[in-house]
């Protein structure tokens, strides 16, 4: 190995951790693709704000309350069913993010 290629790999392993080239190609690949999910997450999210602002627009309206428990206690049993724990943990995140905005 020459010693731009040792530099090229050492650069790598620091990186991404791995310690070998093959195995820094492979992490490298999917944080790309896991940066690519969470552009995603972060737009469906805030899709889903949007959503809850006409809901809660339309509730208050109509002389109801901005936020339904009822509601909010099925989205938490829904995430939790579907991702156990951190599930409920990640829906208190969402429903926090959607409360309030109007």
């Amino acid at each position: 190995m020459t010693a731009t290629a040792t530099a090229a790999a050492a650069a790598a392993g620091e990186k991404t951790g791995a310690r070998t080239d093959e195995a820094a190609g492979v992490i490298t690949g999917a944080r790309e693709r896991i940066d690519a999910l969470d552009d995603r997450i972060i737009g469906l999210i805030q899709e889903r704000m949007a959503v809850s602002t006409v809901i809660q627009e339309a509730r208050i309206t109509s002389g109801g309350r901005r936020v339904s428990l009822s509601r909010e206690m099925e989205v938490l049993g829904h995430y939790s069913e579907a991702l156990g724990k951190p599930g409920t943990s990640l829906a208190m995140t969402l429903l926090e993010l959607c409360r309030g905005r109007i």
